[in-house]
């Protein structure tokens, strides 16, 4: 019989994790908002802009952004229909769906640069203490992915 003492919710790590999350979505949705976009199709344009204007195979997003595929198509139909992206079948492979920024998602892209600045003057952390945030998130999202 395990007899270890049952851990508070506030000790569980998942938890933060899991109400951090939430709280950066509340606050980066009143911009989302007046732009139309949701949190994912937000960062469907992050991904997207670190290359344009290149082409992205629709699996490699879904893996970027660690969605399924089921979860994104639907996603990127809506972005597809508000001009952000085009879509295409890949000429060398018609199995795959190519994804590009549109001159509007470009744009729109660029108009939301300032998201992550509304984190980092909100969150109260120094510069130091992003980087080691960053860095140990990273290092967790990896150990716990690369299984």
């Amino acid at each position: 019989m395990n007899t270890a003492p049952i851990r508070p919710l506030d000790e569980h790590i998942c938890f933060s994790a899991y109400t951090t999350v939430h709280a950066i979505q509340r606050l980066y949705q009143p911009t989302l908002a007046e732009h139309h976009l949701t949190y994912p199709q937000y960062l469907v344009l992050v991904a997207l802009y670190a290359d344009p204007p290149k082409a992205v195979p629709v699996k490699k997003l879904s893996a970027q952004l660690d969605l399924s595929t089921g979860t994104l198509t639907p996603i990127l139909k809506r972005m597809t229909k508000a001009g952000l992206i085009a879509r295409q079948r890949n000429p060398h492979d018609d199995r795959s769906v190519l994804i590009t920024l549109t001159e509007a998602g470009v744009t729109t892209r660029k108009v939301l640069n300032t998201l992550p600045n509304i984190l980092t003057e909100r969150g109260g952390l120094d510069k130091a203490e992003w980087q080691q945030l960053q860095m140990l998130m990273n290092k967790l999202m990896r150990n716990l992915t690369d299984q």
